[in-house]
């Protein structure tokens, strides 16, 4: 089938997002010290971050600080977090005094004078300065996007999901420790206003033409989500009644755009968060409030703070990927991103090789948007919709330790997953209740691929490890090989590259209800009568498999 020019731009941007960064295969010493939890990293945990911050956009420069303040996890002397090499580390302060580093890639090392001793707390802060790294294709590259409005105005903002947070400012850069709070300080031309996570808790105006920002994020946040948007922006104010009381909603528009940009967000905002509340339960960031910020950039999931570019348009950029019209009926971004703040915020992977978890649960909720609003058949038809969009060409968990992720099937055939499993549970209200308890027992945590699997298989109570095994952790998807012997009798087995896989299928006659069985890698009898080769129907909608007979 030929697709229109957009939606092979929207494909291409989802399945080469993971390929951007690194070619395949090649890990060196430097993707390592990013992606490795080496002692020098165990040995802290990250309470709280303070970073404070000029932006200069007519140099494309940022100068500052940022204070960690930690808890020991073991004694130690020696730590790393993490700067991208091309900015200055003009000084880091301990108490008052420098403290002597080096530097190996986009690593920092620091020694203090004496042992930390375990379940200390402690702080220290690093001064650094210079010109970070310039996205050319945000949100896909990552770095300072530095643009200007059509009044000719700085409009700038920072996306570094996959590059690396530390592209722009020092922490410790890695998905497993999050800062349990954070206060992020801007200074921006006093012309502008800087938006970032949480809420606005003061504005001091300088006398060097500048003006700061001070945002306060009380919830746990991961590091690639901290965002600044700068821009000339106009402030619009809403709220929602929800699971959790009232949660208060921002708009920051730029200057012009706030007539459309309050009837497009007043038809998607509170509809999402009705439908995506009632699937994953309470919207997990009640304390820092919901935001929307005009960016010129397509999004990004940053917490509280979402970036928003679909320009006020229906479906992705006005088309949709699944081909069946219903991507039409709401908007892309807002619906997907806001996704994120459950899963990617709220849950988050512990290594880059779990964003699967992030991109599948939250392509999949824009399927249970649909089906909030507009039913289940409709939701159904969006994700097997999505089919056509699945590459099978790598396995969308990526290796560990390395700062790598998977495939960009993670995505579509993320999705394509959870709504199998569904089909498999066969209990829309089972299914609900392991969502929402998801989002319960994992609550401002980060998990790995144990974790998630293995509550889905323990709550739904049929042993998913094989099926996980396969989708996830391989790139082909299980062939249903189906026979029949001399005497017209029909068996089935599963054909697949994962050792003693094991699944349901649906399986009836053509015109009837089917039923679902359970098949392994050894031929078992289809247990429905008079079965023949014309009349067998098999689930291949609702379960993403291959039939061979």
């Amino acid at each position: 089938m030929r697709y229109p020019i957009l939606l092979l731009l929207l494909l291409f941007s989802l399945q080469s997002y993971s390929q951007l960064l690194h070619p395949k295969n090649s890990f060196t010493r430097a993707d390592s010290l990013r992606g490795k939890l080496t002692p020098l990293r165990t040995c802290y945990d990250v309470q709280f971050y303070h970073l404070n911050i000029k932006v200069n956009p007519e140099q494309k420069s940022v100068s500052g600080s940022n204070l960690f303040r930690f808890k020991a996890v073991t004694d130690f002397k020696d730590l790393q977090f993490d700067l991208f090499e091309n900015l200055t580390i003009d000084k880091v302060v301990y108490k008052g005094k420098t403290l002597p580093f080096r530097r190996e890639y986009n690593a920092v090392f620091i020694s203090f004078p004496q042992t930390i001793k375990k379940g200390n707390q402690d702080s220290f802060e690093v001064y650094y300065s210079g010109n970070p790294v310039e996205a050319q294709r945000a949100p896909w590259d990552g770095g300072f996007d530095w643009k200007k409005d059509k009044n000719g105005n700085p409009w700038i903002a920072t996306a570094c999901e996959g590059l690396g947070a530390s592209a722009w400012w020092p922490n410790k850069d890695h998905l497993s420790d999050e800062a349990d709070s954070m206060l992020i300080s801007v200074a921006v031309p006093s012309s502008l206003m800087n938006v970032s996570n949480g809420r606005l808790k003061g504005v001091e105006k300088g006398t060097d033409g500048y003006t700061t920002y001070h945002w306060s994020v009380s919830n746990p946040i991961n590091n690639y989500n901290v965002a600044l948007n700068i821009g000339d922006y106009v402030h619009l104010q809403d709220a929602y009644q929800g699971e959790n009381g009232k949660l208060d909603i921002d708009y920051y528009i730029l200057r012009g755009n706030e007539t459309i940009a309050e009837k497009h967000f007043g038809e998607n905002v509170k509809p999402m968060l009705e439908a995506l509340e009632h699937w994953f339960g309470p919207y997990p960031f009640y304390e820092d409030g919901y935001k929307l910020v005009e960016t010129s950039h397509l999004g990004m999931e940053h917490q509280s703070a979402i970036a928003y570019g679909n320009k006020y348009k229906n479906g992705y950029l006005g088309t949709e990927s699944s081909g069946t019209g219903w991507g039409m009926k709401w908007d892309f971004i807002i619906i997907h991103e806001s996704g994120h703040e459950w899963f990617g915020n709220n849950i988050t992977a512990k290594d880059v090789a779990d964003l699967w978890i992030h991109e599948s649960y939250t392509n999949y909720s824009e399927a249970l948007y649909i089906d909030y609003h507009y039913g289940k058949q409709a939701s159904q038809e969006y994700v097997n919709g999505n089919r056509r969009g699945i590459l099978n060409d790598t396995p969308m968990q990526g290796p560990y330790d390395v700062n790598k992720e998977g495939s960009g099937d993670m995505y579509l055939k993320g999705g394509v997953l959870h709504n199998m499993i569904r089909s498999m549970i066969n209990n829309d209200e089972k299914w609900r209740a392991i969502l929402r308890g998801l989002n319960k027992k994992f609550y401002h945590k980060t998990v790995d691929y144990q974790d998630i699997t293995s509550y889905v298989s323990r709550e739904s109570g049929i042993d998913l490890s094989k099926v996980f095994e396969q989708y996830v952790q391989h790139t082909s998807i299980p062939t249903l090989e189906v026979v029949w012997n001399n005497k017209g009798m029909p068996a089935a087995r599963w054909i697949s590259e994962v050792k003693d896989f094991k699944m349901p299928v649906a399986i009836g006659k053509k015109g009837e209800a089917k039923k679902q069985y359970t098949f392994d890698q050894q031929f078992k009898p289809i247990p429905v009568a008079e079965l023949t080769k014309q009349n067998i129907d098999i689930d291949t909608f609702n379960y993403y498999i291959k039939v061979k007979m």
